[in-house]
């Protein structure tokens, strides 16, 4: 058998922590009962408009920054065009063209060593709804509560070799947006969300492999075993002589094993175009300087703090830095 390497690239789905949603003012707190945090903006009605919220351009900025981002100084919304029960407006208004910011970077540090992962771009978008599928009844019941909470898509480099990065990656930004405040990052609730784009080729190879993308990831174990599973499908297919067909597939967790969801899209199948009703955003040197001095000393500044101020082992600076509140107590 030949060896093989897999090359991993994540889209994470980061809900900010505003109090009111992207583009109206219903509430984005949790739990709701269904349907009831919203109005006629977030739930598409005919003739409504948005009005952005300035709270969602500040967070995405700071994570921006904190992440060794560029901030794009004059940036845009589009429209991506698809039609689903979700998506009440048959659009979701997101950044193709112009995202928020781009070209960052931030480093992890695994059992094999320090590695930087790269970030291509991060971009403001508006969360879809949530389907509920009811079994016993047959049908499938919709929940606008979510449609319009604010979400940054932060979209990294395929820079990753296993899933012990990938793992190493998520914590990092988890820490940086709850250290920001710019989300609460809880998995379990959907605040943070990662879809996985994985491929194999041979060690030594020079070109990618196909890629698919696995969705359906709501913890940290899942990812790791979604990872694995696909790597190990892909590389008997290729050991088979078939090939690895670009598609999103769906990781089921209780089964241990994923199936083809659809065909994987282009960014062409979506029709994009600047949205009509949003105008462009600048973002001036003097916000972004001013965001720059409010971003907070983020974990690893104050390990090493701790160490040099407080002479504490490594081990204790790790854990009371492990959240924002534990340092804020210490």
């Amino acid at each position: 058998m030949k060896d093989y390497e897999v090359v991993i690239g994540l889209e994470v789905h980061v809900e900010l922590a505003t109090k009111t949603k992207i583009f109206c003012g219903c509430s984005t707190a949790f739990g709701g009962a269904p349907n009831t945090h919203t109005c006629p903006v977030c739930t598409g009605m005919p003739g409504s408009l948005p009005v952005l919220n300035k709270k969602v351009v500040e967070y995405a900025m700071a994570v921006g920054l904190a992440t060794n981002c560029s901030i794009t100084r004059d940036c845009k919304f589009d429209r991506k065009n698809y039609f689903y029960p979700d998506n009440p407006q048959n659009y979701q208004i997101s950044q193709l063209y112009l995202p928020i910011c781009y070209d960052g970077a931030v480093e992890i540090e695994t059992s094999a060593g320090k590695k930087t992962v790269r970030i291509h771009e991060m971009h403001m978008e508006e969360d879809a709804g949530k389907l509920i599928h009811d079994e016993w009844e047959d049908c499938s019941l919709v929940d606008y509560n979510r449609s319009g909470v604010p979400l940054i898509e932060i979209v990294s480099e395929p820079d990753m070799r296993s899933a012990d990065e990938v793992i190493a990656y998520l914590e990092k930004l988890r820490m940086i947006c709850q250290y920001l405040g710019a989300s609460d990052c809880k998995l379990q609730e959907g605040s943070m969300r990662a879809d996985v784009n994985l491929s194999v080729r041979e060690v030594g190879a020079s070109e990618f492999g196909t890629r698919t993308e696995m969705k359906n990831l709501n913890s940290f174990k899942a990812i790791a075993r979604a990872i694995e599973g696909e790597r190990e499908r892909q590389i008997e297919l290729l050991e088979e002589g078939r090939a690895v067909v670009q598609e999103t597939r769906r990781w089921d967790d209780n089964k241990e094993s994923s199936h083809a969801m659809r065909s994987k899209e282009d960014a062409k199948d979506y029709r994009y175009f600047p949205d009509p009703d949003l105008p462009p955003i600048h973002i001036s040197d003097a916000w972004i300087e001013e965001l720059r001095a409010s971003i907070p000393e983020l974990r690893e500044a104050k390990m090493e703090r701790y160490q040099k101020e407080y002479e504490l082992p490594a081990y204790d600076a790790g854990i009371l830095t492990e959240s924002r509140h534990l340092a804020g107590l210490f």
